[in-house]
């Protein structure tokens, strides 16, 4: 089938299950199946007319109708200057979180010499390789499910970070960790009643990730307490919330003598982030 045909087609099945950005989704599915970029495929779409795509494009395109995420079809998520590898059982990292990293990074690239840091519910591994990509940083990375774990490992061996990942409950690991610089965490917050209205998220990423008790705010009321445990002096704890939560977390951290919080808002504007001082 001629590829700009197919691709017409693939955008209308797209749009009509829902998918929000079907025409770019689709030309990101081509250019996969293509192994190609997708500005090489737009410049092939009008250079070569009679460009023929296989049946493999539609296998793809009808799983993203299911709602299928379109990262688990590529089998990889960017996030900053990564490409990480994701799938069934971990959760796929956000852009939102790109700038909650950010406070981190900017934090450690401060300190003299190497600093150590660790990322709690590591998940891909995200944060935690963006931290040692971009600051002079030994980073430990805990993640609670042994699934998750499996992109974690992958994730660091491709990428050669320089962190080092224990599969385990932060709570129960506590006291055989270091002190560290910097505690950063994008913990499971939603309430365990506002299911997602998007099957992308509601059905494919993992539960443990997603749901924090009933008001959302368990594991962070652990956090609380538990990271003041392994941060040093003057160290900074940095946590991702949901929108609406932030005054929630700060009287919490306040209750639990965390110093010089603040509230950070992400690119929309919605506060998605707190940080405070040990």
């Amino acid at each position: 089938m001629l590829a700009s045909a197919a691709l017409l087609e693939a955008q209308e099945a797209l749009a009509t299950a829902g998918v929000l950005s079907a025409k770019a989704e689709s030309e990101i599915l081509l250019a996969h199946v293509l192994k190609i970029s997708r500005g090489q495929v737009l410049a092939k779409l009008i250079t070569e007319p009679d460009l023929e795509v296989d049946e493999g494009f539609g296998v793809l395109i009808e799983r993203r109708c299911t709602r299928v995420p379109l990262q688990h079809i590529l089998g990889t998520a960017p996030f900053r200057s990564l490409e990480l590898a994701v799938g069934p059982g971990v959760f796929i990292p956000r852009p939102e979180t790109e700038q909650v990293a950010q406070i981190a990074i900017d934090f450690l690239n401060l300190l003299p010499g190497e600093s150590k840091a660790l990322d709690i519910g590591t998940g891909s591994g995200a944060i935690a390789i963006a931290i040692a990509a971009e600051t002079n940083t030994v980073v430990t990375a805990i993640e609670i499910s042994k699934e998750a774990a499996v992109f974690t490992a992958e994730n660091i061996s491709n990428l050669n970070a320089n962190v080092t990942l224990i599969v385990a409950d932060f709570l129960e690991v506590i006291g055989a960790l270091p002190e560290f610089d910097l505690v950063i965490s994008n913990p499971p917050y939603i309430p365990n009643d506002m299911v997602p209205i998007d099957p992308e998220v509601r059905d494919h990423d993992p539960a443990l990730a997603l749901y924090g008790g009933e008001d959302g705010l368990d594991i962070i009321r652990d956090l609380a307490t538990g990271v003041k445990l392994v941060l040093r002096d003057g160290g900074l704890f940095v946590l991702e919330h949901a929108d609406g939560q932030s005054d929630a977390i700060c009287e919490l951290l306040l209750e639990n003598n965390w110093r010089s919080i603040q509230v950070h808002p992400d690119p929309t504007g919605r506060l998605r982030a707190v940080s405070a001082t040990r």
